[in-house]
């Protein structure tokens, strides 16, 4: 509880305050507990007062001295810290959601727990700082030095980061979900267990970070340096790599049997199936399917009812490079020519197989495929029991031996 003393003189003003401080020197100050919102404090001298618990909504506190004040669980909303030495203090646990603190002095302050929600910190000073299990949601923190702070399971959703220095800072476990990195220094960070998604990291410089357990999905990183990155614990050997996306993938690829496993059956077993999913045409392929899995193989059915685009391009693109072989059902073609356009004459070591319900024909511009080696006759078929009944010997054994004949020429 504040000393009622010690609150009368600072309601005198900033002027009388600071004198008193000086006639005091030793004095540790106690404005605990109580509420001080909209006050004018700004240049008042806090040095090693005591604030926990207390009020300060809106409060202008505009370059106060506030080294080694204890601000624990205190609520600062809207409060005005601009220009404010905050050195080795403590807000752990307090409220300083859209609190303005730009080129605040903060090195070596506890934050730990705080709610810093929208909070400004643009070109702050924050040292050596503990922002552990801070959150940060849509902080602004563009141009902030942060060199060798701790974020340790800290929230950064949506926060700017531009030009920030974060050089040898501890992000352990942080979560990084539409932030802005672009051009921060990251040298020597750990990022060990952190995610980031959705985030822009171009122009940032991640030499040497530590990415153990990193969770990378759908980043941004034109011209990112991403070179000695660390992907083994402290106590394993040093492995290092030169691609964050690539790093959580390779590890899990080094330490787990069962990962290994997945890449053999997807570089031997996958099929790619294509063709259209309406209601005429959906069982046949589902016929394709089943029986291609009762010979041990990994079917991937792809649905071209939808309207051709680039993405739908890229993307069958991808999965035939997966492919140990693929088969088309020209029966109906509408996309399927477009993707055969992209696929057939990159992939000479994946075989094409058509095949066309017996009572349709080949579509105009199939002709052109058929110099190809590797895309075989059309297989013409009556219904779908008889494409199930002919597929082991005239679809799959002859994919294999394309497939057989190829690995012969390589060796």
């Amino acid at each position: 509880m504040a000393d009622e003393e010690h609150l009368a003189v600072l309601h005198q003003g900033v002027a009388a305050w600071n004198e008193w401080r000086t006639l005091h020197p030793k004095l540790r100050p106690d404005l605990s507990s109580t509420t001080l919102s909209w006050l004018e404090l700004a240049d008042a001298n806090l040095q090693h007062c005591s604030l926990n618990d207390s009020r300060f909504h809106y409060t202008q506190l505009n370059n106060a001295d506030l080294y080694r004040a204890a601000f624990g669980n205190a609520s600062l909303y809207g409060a005005d810290l601009r220009g404010a030495r905050i050195v080795e203090a403590s807000f752990a646990g307090a409220d300083m959601t859209k609190a303005d603190l730009r080129d605040a002095e903060i090195s070596f302050t506890d934050f730990t727990g705080a709610h810093m929600v929208e909070s400004n910190l643009q070109q702050a000073k924050l040292i050596g700082a503990e922002l552990s299990r801070t959150n940060l949601f849509q902080a602004n923190l563009m141009g902030a030095q942060l060199r060798g702070a701790k974020f340790l399971w800290a929230n950064l959703t949506g926060v700017d980061l531009r030009n920030a220095n974060l050089s040898g800072a501890n992000l352990t476990g942080a979560t990084f979900i539409d932030a802005d990195l672009s051009g921060a220094d990251l040298t020597n960070a750990n990022l060990q267990f952190a995610r980031l998604i959705d985030s822009k990291l171009d122009g940032a410089n991640l030499t040497a970070c530590r990415v153990y357990g990193v969770s990378a999905w759908n980043l941004s990183s034109t011209g990112t340096i991403e070179s000695d990155l660390v992907i083994t614990r402290g106590d394993e050997v040093s492995i290092a790599v030169d691609n964050l996306e690539v790093a959580q993938f390779l590890y899990l690829l080094l330490n787990n049997a069962r990962i290994r496993q997945c890449i053999d059956t997807i570089t031997s077993k996958v099929v790619l199936i294509l063709g259209r999913f309406t209601v005429d045409r959906l069982p046949v392929l589902h016929g394709i399917r089943e029986t291609l899995r009762n010979h041990g193989y990994l079917p991937l059915v792809f649905d071209f009812e939808g309207p051709s685009s680039r993405d739908v391009t890229e993307t069958v693109g991808t999965l035939a490079h997966l492919a140990r072989f693929i088969i088309a059902d020209l029966t109906d073609a509408r996309s399927i020519p477009q993707e055969l356009t992209t696929i057939v004459p990159n992939l000479p070591s994946v075989p094409v197989q058509p095949v066309l319900l017996s009572s349709q024909g080949e579509y105009g511009m199939f002709e052109h495929f058929k110099r190809y080696p590797w895309v075989l006759d059309t297989l013409l078929y009556h219904d779908m029991n008889n494409l199930i009944e002919i597929l082991p010997e005239r679809v799959i054994r002859r994919a294999e031996a394309i497939i057989d004949a190829q690995t012969t020429a390589r060796a």
